[in-house]
């Protein structure tokens, strides 16, 4: 089969690998009908995970149809249309119980190279280093997909397939970034980043019952977006001060809650720390760039909350622990739940509640995928959002 294959730093590549296979009897076979690549793909792009070996191969977010499944497997059969969630989970453990499927103990198979990392493990994920379980990921013709009664969510007639790709990953993401907020109703939200995430952040925002969203980014293409779909109020960093201008905005106060959509890659653009944050990462002093956590936290009313669905990788420098403290705040985190979201989600969807597909900017075939992973990361031809077909 087909699929986009990780070769280092900058190299993914279009090539033939071998079909998937039935490798234990929870598992499921799916030909994949839509792929996408995430913001958090260009983190593997841009070399900032480690434990990735060339040829593996990449994506997360993917939907398909069933075409075998293992002999323990009652919930699918043959022809069935389903969306996948990007981590894995057994469904049975500890965390699984708890509905905190990112946090499975089970479905990581390189566990104790992650504990090494982070003292325990989190899930495995589809295509996202050989760290969090070397899992074949979903750009590809055919994907194998573990624990296939658990994840994999069945889509009913009359929804297309871009109307619930996003169900995968970044709708849940966003969604989950909102509810972390523990919002009070007619709050003020600021969303750093107006990617994908952030774009869903915005809107879910709203259904938590906030009052007022403020969305933060320097590209064109996407502060527009968040002005007219998401109906935000924006802030251009490039021209304006953040921090003076959320304190204009608030009366003095400051935001009431903060979500940091960013990560690990953020610009700062024209500021000491993120000048900084880049030179250490270019010479591997440093693995991350939190300028925009650094900045949530700096500019968030006292009492308030910092939810960072931002993907980080491993260990940051100078985040303001004093303003943190000091100002009594809150912050939540986390690989999305993503299992916990997919139906009520999806309910949102058919009642027409949201349209994800607004967020699609670029439709292309899986072929087309290296060349526009560098068009996604570069931010050219107002590309916010790639949706491929195999």
């Amino acid at each position: 089969m087909k699929a986009i294959c990780w070769h280092g730093h900058g190299d993914v590549r279009y090539e033939t690998v071998p079909d998937p296979k039935i490798e234990a009897p929870s598992d499921a076979i799916i030909k994949v009908t839509r792929t996408a690549i995430c913001g958090s793909d260009l983190h593997l792009l841009d070399g900032y995970m480690p434990t990735m070996k060339s040829g593996d191969v990449l994506g997360h977010e993917f939907m398909g149809e069933v075409v075998e499944t293992g002999a323990s497997v009652t919930k699918l059969k043959k022809g069935d249309r389903v969306i996948v969630p990007f981590n894995l989970a057994c469904g049975e453990c500890f965390f699984c119980k708890k509905t905190l499927f990112s946090l499975c103990d089970r479905s990581n198979r390189n566990a104790e190279v992650a504990a090494k990392v982070m003292g325990y493990s989190p899930s495995g994920l589809f295509g996202y280093s050989h760290m969090l379980g070397g899992y074949s990921g979903g750009q590809a013709e055919y994907v194998r997909v573990p624990y296939a009664d658990v994840g994999p969510l069945k889509i009913p007639d009359g929804l297309t397939e871009e109307q619930v790709l996003f169900l995968t990953d970044i709708f849940p993401t966003g969604y989950m970034a909102a509810e972390h907020c523990e919002m009070e109703k007619g709050d003020t939200v600021a969303v750093w980043g107006c990617g994908p995430v952030g774009q869903f952040a915005i809107q879910s925002a709203w259904m938590f019952g906030a009052g007022r969203v403020i969305a933060i980014d320097h590209v064109p293409e996407r502060l527009a977006l968040a002005k007219s779909w998401g109906k935000a109020e924006t802030i251009d960093f490039l021209k304006q001060d953040v921090f003076d201008t959320l304190n204009e905005l608030t009366k003095g106060r400051g935001p009431d809650r903060c979500i940091d959509a960013v990560g690990a890659e953020a610009h700062g653009t024209g500021s000491f720390d993120a000048m900084l944050d880049k030179a250490k990462a270019a010479v591997k002093l440093a693995t991350d760039r939190p300028h925009a956590l650094r900045q949530a936290i700096h500019c968030c009313r006292k009492g308030g909350t910092v939810s960072v669905p931002g993907v980080y990788v491993g260990f940051l420098d100078k985040v303001p622990m004093g303003a943190f403290v000091n100002k009594g705040l809150t912050m939540k985190s986390g690989q999305t739940h993503t299992h916990r979201y997919t139906r009520p989600l999806l309910e949102k969807i058919q009642a027409g509640a949201i349209d994800p597909t607004r967020l699609i900017t670029h439709r292309a075939k899986l072929s087309e995928a290296p060349a526009l992973y560098k068009k996604f990361r570069d931010k050219e031809e107002g590309c916010i959002k790639v949706v491929l077909s195999p």
